[in-house]
C-alpha cells in the first residue's frame, strides 16, 4: 500500500471510558466531557451509550451546539416539539442542529430479545454566529454512506463524512465541518488515513482486538489501545511537510478484528460556556437560556405544554 500519511500525529493521550449512569436509566461510557477530558474543541461529548427497553432520554431541551447520533444496534425513536419524528436503525446516523432552541426526546426501540440498543453520540460546539440558528434535523441511512475496502480485504472504512481512498461522503450534514469514519481492521491489515491539517482528532476503539496506532511522537513507536478507549491526537499546525493523519494496524496474532470511529473537527476560536444541555459563549447567554427555556420564549416558545409521546412510555 503507497503511503498516504508521511507525517503520522503524535498521541496526546489515551483515557479509558467508564460507564456511568444517564438520562432515566441509560448506561454512558463517556470519553469528551469528563474530568480527564473536558472538551477537545470543536468537541464537547462523547457518549458510547447502551439503553435497554423501558430506560432512555426523555423530554430535554438543547441550546448552542449539534449532535450526531450513530446508532450501532438496535433501534431509537426521536421526536422534538415541531413535530419532527423519525427512527434511527442499525448504522443510521442522525445530525441535529439545537441552534436557538429546541426539546426533544430519545428513546430504545422495543427489541424482541430484550437487547440494548447501543451508539455514539458526540456533541459539537456551533461557531458563535450561528448559535441561534433554526433548529434542523439531518438524517443518515446506513445504505447512504459509501464505503471502502483496502489493504486486500483486510480493512474496510465506512465514509460517514470526508474523504477516505478516493471515496467521498454523499453529504456535509453538520455546520461544523467534521470527518467521522468507521474503521474495521482484520488481523494483519493497516489503515492510513488524513486529517485536516490544523483540526482536532481522536480515534475510539469501539469493539474487537487491540488497535495500534503509530505514535509520531518518535519514529517507529506505536501504541496499544484496546476496547472503549478514546486515543487523542496532538495537532502540528506549524508542520508544513507530510500528509498529516493516523495510521493503525491490527496484529495478525488478533483473534478478531478491531473496530474504531476516526473524528475530526474544525477548531474554533471562541469562549465555551457549558451549563448541561445550553452551550453558549458566555456566563449571561446561559443564564439567559434558562430564562427562555423557563418561561417558552425566544426558541422556546413551543415547548410550553408539550410532551412527547415516546417519552410517555417510559416506566415509571
Amino acid at each position: 500500500m503507497s503511503r498516504l500519511v508521511t507525517a503520522p500525529r503524535r498521541i496526546v493521550k489515551t483515557l479509558l471510558a467508564k460507564p456511568q449512569s444517564e438520562g432515566a436509566g441509560a448506561t454512558v461510557r463517556r470519553s469528551i466531557g469528563t474530568p480527564s477530558l473536558r472538551s477537545l474543541n470543536p468537541f464537547l461529548m462523547l457518549d458510547h451509550f447502551s439503553v435497554s427497553p423501558g430506560a432512555g432520554f426523555p423530554d430535554h431541551p438543547h441550546r448552542g451546539q449539534e449532535t450526531i447520533t450513530y446508532l450501532l444496534t438496535g433501534g431509537m425513536d426521536h421526536e422534538d416539539f415541531a413535530g419532527n419524528r423519525g427512527t434511527l436503525n442499525p448504522g443510521d446516523l442522525q445530525f441535529m442542529t439545537a441552534g436557538k432552541g429546541i426539546m426533544h426526546a430519545e428513546m430504545p426501540r422495543q427489541n424482541p430479545d430484550g437487547s440494548a440498543n447501543v451508539g455514539l453520540q458526540l456533541w459539537v460546539d456551533l461557531p458563535k454566529e450561528l448559535k441561534y440558528c433554526e433548529p434542523r434535523y439531518r438524517d443518515l441511512k446506513s445504505e447512504e454512506i459509501p464505503s471502502v475496502s483496502v489493504d486486500d480485504g483486510k480493512v474496510k472504512i465506512k465514509v460517514i463524512s470526508g474523504k477516505s481512498y478516493g471515496v467521498e461522503s454523499v453529504k456535509d450534514l453538520a455546520y461544523t465541518p467534521v470527518v467521522f469514519y468507521d474503521v474495521e481492521i482484520q488481523p494483519g491489515g493497516r489503515v492510513e488515513q488524513g486529517i485536516p491539517k490544523g483540526w482536532s482528532g481522536f480515534a475510539y476503539v469501539l469493539e474487537g482486538g487491540d488497535v495500534i496506532f503509530r505514535d509520531g511522537q518518535t519514529e517507529g513507536e506505536e501504541k496499544k489501545v484496546s476496547q472503549w478507549h478514546n486515543v487523542v491526537f496532538g495537532e502540528e499546525e506549524e508542520e508544513e511537510e507530510g500528509a498529516d493523519g493516523v495510521v493503525a494496524r491490527v496484529d495478525e496474532t488478533e483473534t478478531k478484528p478491531g473496530r474504531f470511529v476516526l473524528i475530526a473537527g474544525k477548531k474554533m476560536d471562541q469562549p465555551v460556556v457549558q451549563y448541561g444541555p445550553f452551550v453558549l459563549n458566555s456566563q449571561e447567554e446561559v443564564y439567559q437560556a434558562f430564562v427562555d427555556y423557563q418561561s417558552h420564549t425566544n426558541g422556546f416558545e413551543r415547548a410550553k405544554g408539550w410532551r412527547s409521546e415516546i417519552g410517555k412510555s417510559m416506566v415509571h
